[in-house]
């Protein structure tokens, strides 16, 4: 259990690295929580400060969760026991707390992004297959709808379904489990766009709206 309990603090670490406050220090000192949304995500970045500074932003987003993900969580630690968990288990456990890092980082007075580039940088690794399910969920939201964190919210809700049916001998447990917690978390991170969707004043992504004629058009 020692052994487990220093590999998630460690993810919980690497996942205080906030991507677009570090590209931003990089840049001159941006503050991207102080722009636009406020948020310290990748669409606020995309939104403030271009498609460039966003790929950095999602580069190092997703990365940290590739790393907590195979370096942290296939570590062996000298002196201490193994976990007395799958190693798919271990791997998704660092996941999530790489993510809850993100949203709540340790370096950045716990004020980070939503989480969604840093569990798509899980699943990558963990559950590769399970892509394709929540980014054409994502997708087609998106275009249908242009509400990136309503998207957002349903992609993820799609985890738990897929990994109920993942597997010929039925429930992949650990998945299971892992998207039923983030289908929760992610929903409770985008709480203020879904209060903003109900109250009708949430923003369009008007520009990837395919599916519907855009205002004014």
């Amino acid at each position: 259990m020692a052994a487990l309990i220093a590999k998630l603090i460690a993810s919980y670490l690497l996942g205080s690295v906030i991507g677009s406050l570090l590209v931003g220090r990089l840049r001159g000192g941006v503050d991207i929580r102080t722009m636009g949304s406020g948020n310290a995500g990748g669409t606020n970045a995309l939104r403030t400060q271009g498609a460039g500074f966003a790929l950095w932003v999602m580069v190092i987003d997703v990365g940290k969760a590739v790393l907590a993900t195979t370096l942290v969580a296939q570590a062996t630690l000298a002196g201490l026991a193994p976990e007395p968990l799958s190693p798919q288990a271990v791997a998704l456990a660092c996941g999530a707390t790489a993510i809850v890092g993100h949203v709540w980082p340790a370096f950045y007075a716990l004020r980070g992004g939503k989480g969604a580039a840093t569990l798509l940088g899980t699943l990558a690794v963990v559950a590769p297959w399970s892509l394709l399910p929540v980014l054409l969920t994502f997708a087609i939201s998106l275009v249908s709808s242009g509400y990136v964190g309503l998207s957002t919210v349903l992609a993820t809700a799609t985890l738990p379904l897929f990994a109920a049916f993942a597997t010929e001998a039925g429930t992949d447990g650990p998945l299971f489990v892992f998207g039923l917690g983030m289908t929760v978390f992610i929903a409770y991170t985008h709480r203020s766009n879904l209060a903003r969707l109900r109250a009708g004043t949430e923003h369009r992504f008007e520009k990837v709206m395919l599916l519907r004629r855009r205002s004014g058009a």
